[in-house]
């Protein structure tokens, strides 16, 4: 039988663990977003092509499902999630030049980060202090994202700006959703790698960052 004793110890053990998750993924996090924002401004002042940048998203794609699940729960999990994070960064160069050079472009850019930076924290936050368990969402967004990859190819075809913004808002949501349900993981104990947890809360930023940054373009396009 467990004692009252062993259930709290026990409880104090899982508390401990979890804020301990939490802290190393919130550290990670925040050193992958500043290495990441370095290689966008470096590859921006280089001015590399569209190409390039395919290039260095697929070099990280093959990084995310081939060198990271083979070392997540070694030292080499944190040197290549900081080569993923890196590369996808410097992938955001040519889109970010772009913006940059349409008018109150550079304004377009500073709100879709600080709105990214506001909506990140305040999910979080609430997750962390509400301890609410967002994992009945993982069907619901897992084809609110299947649905965006497969609206994304055919509007690449189609070429549609209000089809365009409705995925962007839609992404925008979608991946809110998983900053929600990635968080709660941590916080009930189910994510104990704060490598993993540190990819998808950066690949959540990023995609929201990108989806907000569409949306204000958009809005803003004369």
């Amino acid at each position: 039988m467990n004692s009252p004793m062993f259930s709290r110890t026990t409880s104090m053990e899982s508390t401990l663990q979890t804020n301990k998750v939490l802290k190393n993924t919130y550290f990670l996090l925040s050193m992958t977003l500043v290495t990441s924002a370095i290689a966008a401004m470096a590859t921006m002042a280089i001015g590399i092509s569209p190409i390039v940048a395919l290039v260095m998203q697929l070099a990280a794609i093959g990084i995310l499902f081939f060198a990271l699940p083979r070392s997540i729960n070694s030292s080499m999990g944190v040197v290549w999630t900081f080569v993923f994070t890196t590369l996808m960064g410097g992938a955001l160069g040519p889109m970010l030049t772009y913006y940059a050079s349409i008018p109150s472009g550079p304004t377009i850019i500073a709100q879709a980060l600080g709105l990214t930076g506001m909506v990140f924290l305040g999910l979080s936050a609430y997750t962390i202090t509400s301890k609410k368990d967002f994992s009945f969402m993982r069907n619901f967004l897992m084809a609110g994202l299947i649905i965006v990859i497969v609206a994304a190819i055919i509007n690449i075809f189609v070429g549609s700006t209000l089809g365009q913004l409705v995925i962007s808002s839609v992404s925008a949501l979608v991946f809110s959703g998983f900053i929600l349900y990635d968080t709660s993981r941590i916080v009930r104990g189910e994510e104990t790698n704060y490598v993993s947890a540190t990819i998808s809360m950066y690949l959540n930023i990023l995609n929201l960052f990108t989806s907000l940054l569409s949306i204000l373009g958009i809005m803003n396009d004369d």
